[in-house]
Formats: structure tokens, C-alpha cells, sequence
């Protein structure tokens, strides 16, 4: 995690958010104190949800649990709408 001051981010706000659609994190600093963190979005709409259950390796105790939610989630319904 990088930190920068205010008047850095503020120059270099182009730059900033290549950085953190790269998948970094900035700690904005103004007087010397915390006052924001830059980092990249989750997902959203569930997407996060829908990546952890098509990826994810379960244990036997879950297995039959979690591969009925990824044939709920797989199965097509009404689209979300974009953000």
C-alpha cells in the first residue's frame, strides 16, 4: 500500500487511478493524518459471489451443498443491471 499526500493526488489523479485499476491501494494523507483510501471496486451485483462459488475447491462435507448453489447461480435468469 502506497501513501501520497493530497496535492500529490490531486496532480497526478490520472496516474492514481491506473495505478489502482492495476489492483493497488493508496492511502491519501493531508497534513501529515489518514484521510482516504484509493483502491479498486469489488465486482458488484453479486459477481464476487458468483467467482467464489464457480472457482472455489469445497471440502466433501460441502460439496454437495455448494454445487447446488452454482447450478442455481448458473441457471439463467433476468440480468442485473450495470452499475
Amino acid at each position: 500500500m502506497r501513501t501520497m499526500t493530497a496535492t500529490e493526488a490531486s496532480r497526478f489523479f490520472a496516474a492514481l487511478l491506473d495505478d489502482v485499476e492495476r489492483g493497488e491501494t493508496i492511502v491519501v494523507t493531508r497534513g501529515g493524518r489518514r484521510v482516504a483510501a484509493i483502491g479498486p471496486v469489488g465486482l458488484g451485483n453479486g459477481g464476487e459471489v458468483i467467482e467464489l462459488l464457480t472457482s472455489h475447491v469445497p471440502d466433501d462435507d460441502f460439496a454437495t451443498d455448494v454445487l447446488a448453489a452454482r447450478e442455481a447461480v448458473t441457471s439463467q435468469g433476468p440480468a442485473w443491471p450495470a452499475d
